[in-house]
């Protein structure tokens, strides 16, 4: 048996060869939990490359090798026995560059197929230089040989192609760009593995088992204590008991840990991973022969901090109001990520560099840098980067509050401006955007800014974001905006283009009375609200698109004031970023699913007639073709952009898993709506989405009355004892119902886990009251990809199939990666109501019996 340190270029290039993954071994089933890590871990060895280091590099595990028993002298063969998904990972990331760079850089793609993908000369399976388990094998196949032949969809091999495809498109972003041969060599050449290699005769699952039997790691602040203490043979029980002790007591392990890393960051060490942090310090540390004295000098700058620390955490252990002000609208935030510049922040006033007034303003340029970055649809993806940089590059030569703002404003940074805000906060659909808390914060700080003589007390209030015009509009509602619209849009038009705008926004304790009401019943309950922009709401006519943009309008002059500009002359790319927001989503499409021009542009906050004239000329834009007019119809501009395309479109539709109707259109069911569009890349909103189990709404009434109460204005009697049948059926099953109330009508939670702890569960169903349109089941697919067992693509796979059994139910495949729904109506029949029960049944039976090892 031999071991020794490879990387994947020199692993797979070379001669003709082949590596099997047994038959016995398991499919492939890394998730966007596994891949996502790995791309970040690509990501940041590609920054590495860039900054000119040669010498780092990311051990990635172990590969066992076996000698195949087809093995000939002239091809090789290998039995993976340990690091198949490693193996397969790699090359489906390879494989997703190679088809990103196809139509610009041919030759290139090829070089990346000759090198690492194929065997040139071969043919039939021995093509391939990764041959996974059988039931991996079509998919696999269809995604090395080449982008025209992918369209079989499923399964998590499709799955990590098109994560790998959408993270390429991604990592165009102007904001943060990066080269994709940085990245190609970064994946090949930078990732380590030991390769262990066996002879004929060696037991090579022993081999696994050795690698494999791990036990409770310690924390990197475990490593670096002990670390420390081993270095303080004289001195280190008095450093323990005056410095360490107290601060342990103070901290959590992680927060410890966290605290460890930014006092590296504060150091000027502008790379450093929290998970590289004790190699980091202790490399740090031996760099030269360094005294008992440095130690305790460290420990005890550590222990200052800590107190520091805490007052990011607990922003109510801050004595000065102005600052403790800004901690907590940080900490609202959840904006750990500028931990580093908050520190630092701290640190100099601590050393008497700036006082508090200037601490505050310091802090209101971070926290204005986030909030327009959300409203503006900024992504987030170099916010790491940006604030961990801070203590490095803070300017020194101007004061520590002016500094920041020049950092900040720096081109690369993208601050939104004022134009830019107050456009996006007209057209952009807000609240698809960011995460519920931040979009409720961001109107807390508008209703503030009204200076209410008497103003609420956020912190104990119970508000809700309420949409003034409803998310699901009835005939009344549909009707005014009828007036509205122009010749070229229609009012279901103008109704998606609005709906989510800030303009049409508010916050209110009275959720659930206000619903979906005509605008007449919603004033008289705004004019009694104590919050003054409901009042100003309330104080209008009637609610249409002229008092939706002339709301926005107040309100983005609110913002400008609220949240500090960056500094005047900086280069501006809000339209590529737009338009790199489209290729992103566009490139996400999952198999089997189409979007309408209309839909995208609903999602951008821009035109239907921008949208089609930006894909019409953009060569080599993944999935441009299931772009499709609001009818599922190609539309008449429609030209393939690349030269590697071409054909009939329609026939790539439907090998893109597209169904047809009768009358030519593309099948509605499969269409990926603007909301949707949000799902794919913004995620779910779970934690809004919750609520509480069991808790009182107004006036004593609970949240499941609320809940009936709800459907039964919308839907049959029948219908109504359908739910309840079934919800009935669900507790005595051992689940337990969770009811929302973070949107415009109340909700049912159909939960598995701990009860009243909704955010440790799992739940197959959300039920909604309809809101005028009859109320629906939505399948949490996506919810459900980052829960196990549900993580396993082919168990979402089978609810699905099993979903789809019931009449008037048939979801699109392409679904599996949104959440879906169908009519509550449906279990008004017996035999759907027992097929739905007994699916129920099975979705329990998961997870009772899930690996929880």
């Amino acid at each position: 048996m031999q071991a020794k340190e490879t990387l994947f270029a020199d692993l797979v290039q070379g001669r003709a060869q082949q590596f099997q993954v047994p038959l016995y071994q398991r499919t492939y089933s890394w998730t966007e939990r596994q891949l996502g890590q790995l791309w970040a871990d690509i990501l940041e060895q590609a920054e590495l490359l860039e900054s000119g280091d040669r010498a780092s590099a990311h051990f990635l595990g172990s590969v066992v090798l076996a000698p195949s028993p087809q093995n000939e002298a002239t091809f090789p063969r290998w039995l993976v026995v340990d690091g198949q998904q490693r193996l397969t990972t790699l090359s489906l990331a390879l494989a997703a560059i190679r088809d990103h760079i196809a139509d610009t850089q041919p030759d290139e793609a090829e070089r990346i197929d000759d090198e690492y993908l194929i065997n040139k000369r071969k043919t039939g399976t021995d093509h391939f230089r990764l041959l996974p388990t059988q039931a991996d094998r079509p998919q696999f196949a269809a995604h090395i040989r080449g982008p025209l032949e992918t369209r079989a969809g499923g399964g998590n091999v499709g799955t990590a192609y098109s994560f790998f495809r959408r993270k390429l498109v991604e990592a165009e972003d102007p904001a943060a760009p990066q080269d994709v041969f940085r990245i190609e060599q970064a994946l090949t050449s930078r990732l380590t593995l030991v390769a262990v290699t066996a002879e004929r005769g060696d037991n090579v699952h022993r081999i696994f088992e050795s690698l494999n039997n791990t036990g409770l790691k310690l924390s990197q602040a475990d490593l670096l204590r002990n670390y420390l203490f081993m270095r303080l043979p004289t001195r280190g029980e008095h450093v323990y008991e005056t410095y360490w002790l107290p601060l342990q007591n103070s901290l959590s392990n992680d927060e410890l840990e966290q605290l460890m890393w930014l006092q590296l960051v504060l150091g000027g060490d502008d790379r450093v991973r929290r998970q590289d942090l004790y190699a980091s310090q202790q490399q740090h540390f031996e760099r030269r022969e360094i005294s008992e004295a440095e130690i305790e000098a460290y420990i005890r700058e550590l222990h200052h901090r800590g107190a520091l620390f805490r007052r990011l955490l607990h922003p109510e252990e801050e004595p000065d109001p102005t600052v403790r002000a800004q901690l907590r609208r940080l900490d609202t935030w959840q904006a750990q990520v500028t931990y580093p510049a908050l520190m630092l922040l701290m640190d100099r006033r601590e050393r008497g560099e700036l006082d508090s007034p200037e601490t505050a303003r310091a802090m209101s340029y971070i926290e204005s840098f986030l909030v327009r970055r959300m409203i503006c649809r900024v992504p987030t993806n170099n916010l790491n980067r940006v604030f961990q940089a801070v203590p490095g590059q803070l300017p020194r030569d101007v004061p520590v509050a002016d500094g920041l703002h020049q950092l900040l404003s720096a081109d690369n940074r993208f601050w939104p401006d004022d134009d830019e805000l107050r456009g996006k906060i007209q057209a952009a659909p807000f609240y698809q955007y960011g995460r519920w808390h931040q979009r409720k914060m961001v109107l807390q700080r508008l209703e503030e800014s009204y200076g209410h003589p008497e103003p609420i007390d956020f912190a104990t209030a119970q508000l809700t974001i309420e949409h003034v015009l409803p998310q699901s509009a009835g005939d009344e509602w549909m009707r005014m905006l009828h007036e509205d619209a122009a010749t070229t849009e229609t009012a279901e038009d103008l109704h998606v283009r609005l709906r989510h705008t800030l303009g049409n926004l508010t916050l209110t304790g009275v959720n659930s009375e206000l619903s979906n009401h005509p605008f007449e019943r919603k004033q008289d309950l705004l004019k009694g609200s104590h919050l003054e922009m409901n009042r100003r709401i309330a104080a209008t006519e009637r609610w249409g698109a002229q008092e939706i943009l002339a709301r926005a309008d107040d309100l983005a002059e609110r913002a400008i004031a609220l949240w500090p500009a960056p500094l005047r002359g900086i280069g501006r790319a809000e339209r590529n970023r737009d338009w790199q927001l489209a290729h992103q989503v566009v490139a996400a499409l999952p198999h089997g699913t189409w979007t309408s021009y209309g839909d995208l542009a609903a999602f951008l906050g821009s035109g239907a007639q921008a949208v089609g004239n930006h894909l019409a000329g953009t060569p080599g834009l993944a999935n441009a073709h299931r772009v499709l007019t609001s009818e599922g119809k190609v539309s008449d501009g429609f030209r393939w952009t690349s030269p590697g395309d071409g054909g009939d479109v329609r026939a790539r539709l439907t090998a893109d898993g597209i169904r047809f109707t009768v009358n030519g259109a593309a099948d509605p069911a499969q269409r990926v709506s603007a909301d949707d569009l949000a799902l794919l890349l913004t995620g779910a909103d779970e934690t809004e989405a919750h609520g509480e189990d069991a808790a009182q709404g107004q006036g004593g009434e609970t949240r499941a009355d609320r809940f009936f109460r709800q459907l039964a204005a919308d839907d049959s009697p029948e219908t109504v004892t359908a739910v309840r049948a079934l919800l009935h059926r669900w507790e005595k099953g051992g689940g337990w119902i969770g009811h929302g109330s973070g949107r415009v009508t109340t909700s049912a939670f159909l939960m598995l886990g701990e009860a009243g702890a909704a955010g440790r569960g799992i739940w197959p169903l959300t039920l909604y009251p309809g809101g005028g349109r009859g109320g629906t089941a939505e399948v949490v697919f996506q919810h459900l990809a980052a829960r196990e067992p549900f993580s396993d693509r082919g168990l979402r796979a089978e609810l699905l199939v099993r979903l789809n059994e019931l009449k008037g139910i048939d979801i699109p495949k392409g679904k599996l990666e949104l959440r879906p729904s169908f009519r509550l109506s449906l279990l008004e029949e017996d035999h759907n109501r027992e097929l739905l029960a007994e699916t129920l049944t099975w979705f329990r039976h998961c997870w009772d019996t899930r690996d929880t090892a």
